[in-house]
């Protein structure tokens, strides 16, 4: 055991609020980019989660965040050109008015909400891969509706009761988990029922499309041939490209880039702050230690190199804290319905930060050293 590690082990109690100032600041940047991101997959679970192998877009579409693209009708049988193609169906999604009908006594709800439409046949391309065939079935009764459980208060409805969607009565027929909405609330029914709230045009525009393939292993090279085929008409993406996409579009909305920006300028500050004062302060409460190793011959660069190794420590410390403090908030969010989701690209970057955050601290807190002198011992 290295001399540095010793001392930290031995004397943790010294070290212990940089430890912790560590922990909170990168609790306070992952706890954030684990809700965002969190609440963008909920948002967009029924795309993500849905059995498709590729996602056609309108060209000029680079993400769902900003908003849900069209495609004209067309584009459907262009799609199914492709040999390798095996179904095709539109992601569709509207909005409407909601109105709860409680009993005697009860508040009214009144929203917008956000409609988004299923096929009900087994294992559809549009229903998402983590629907059990309960819900399917719920849905195939005319003008049934299903409702994430995070949106039933705010909607003033439980399972089994009636509401008015678009002027038409439908009922709640069963409820979802992990589908809460960053904006309106969501309701989802079947295709059927979507086309008699919704009663859109003939030959009009569609949403975006889902596309299921005969090996879904091949699905990078299907998207260039059906891009290359495409003529500008729309643009094709895998899964795992378009659900990146997603997530950086998510991470570009103004106010939370602000927010982010925000908390890591507050976590680097904090960080620094307590952590260099904390090493200054353990540093020269040792300050007749480091003299004796000077007295020993251990040069001035031999003791910072130790200080450097001590700060190194103390963030590993802070950074496994701050990881356990982190797994605990989201088992805490998870209880209350909140989603979490954690991305090793965020993670990383954290992990960088509290490293960076405690060797600046070791850098800073070195000039306490001039203090060392051998000549004080004699004192």
């Amino acid at each position: 055991m290295s001399l540095a590690l010793a001392t930290l082990v031995y004397e943790w109690r010294r070290y212990l609020a940089a430890i912790t100032a560590l922990a909170l600041s990168g609790l306070l940047v992952l706890a954030q980019v684990g809700l965002f991101s969190g609440l963008i997959d909920s948002a967009l679970a029924s795309v993500n989660r849905a059995r498709a192998d590729i996602f056609i877009l309108d060209p000029k579409t680079d993400d769902l965040i900003q908003g849900w693209s069209s495609l004209p009708r067309r584009v459907e049988p262009m799609i199914y050109m492709n040999p390798e193609v095996v179904e095709v169906a539109s992601a569709e999604r509207s909005g409407g008015s909601w109105i709860n009908l409680p009993p005697p006594g009860h508040d009214k709800a009144q929203a917008y909400v956000q409609i988004s439409a299923i096929d009900t046949a087994p294992h559809a391309v549009t229903v998402p891969n983590d629907y059990p065939d309960a819900v399917r079935i719920a849905l195939m009764e005319p003008y049934a509706v299903a409702i994430d459980a995070s949106d039933l208060k705010r909607l003033g409805v439980k399972l089994g009761d009636n509401a008015s969607l678009r002027g038409k009565i439908v009922h709640v027929r069963t409820i979802l988990h992990g589908y809460q909405t960053t904006q309106q609330a969501g309701v989802v029914v079947s295709r059927d029922t979507m086309s008699l709230i919704v009663r859109n045009p003939p030959g009009g525009p569609t949403g975006p499309l889902m596309v299921r393939i005969k090996h879904p292993e091949r699905a990078a090279a299907v998207v260039q041939q059906l891009n290359a085929a495409s003529g500008g008409a729309y643009r094709a993406w895998t899964r795992q490209d378009l659900v990146r996409t997603n997530q950086q579009g998510f991470m570009k909305v103004q106010i939370i880039g602000l927010l982010l920006s925000a908390s890591v300028f507050v976590a680097v500050l904090i960080g620094v702050g307590v952590t260099s004062q904390t090493l200054r302060g353990a540093i020269l409460s040792n300050i007749k230690e480091f003299a004796s190793l000077r007295a020993l011959g251990i040069s001035m660069g031999g003791l910072r190199l130790i200080v450097m190794e001590l700060s190194a420590w103390v963030g590993v410390a802070g950074l496994l804290a701050a990881c356990g403090l982190t797994a605990v908030t989201a088992l805490i969010a998870a209880s209350l319905g909140l989603p979490m989701m954690f991305f090793a690209n965020a993670i990383i970057g954290v992990c960088v930060m509290l490293m960076i955050i405690a060797i600046v601290s070791g850098a800073m807190s070195m000039g306490v050293l001039k203090k060392s002198q051998p000549a004080d011992l004699l004192r």
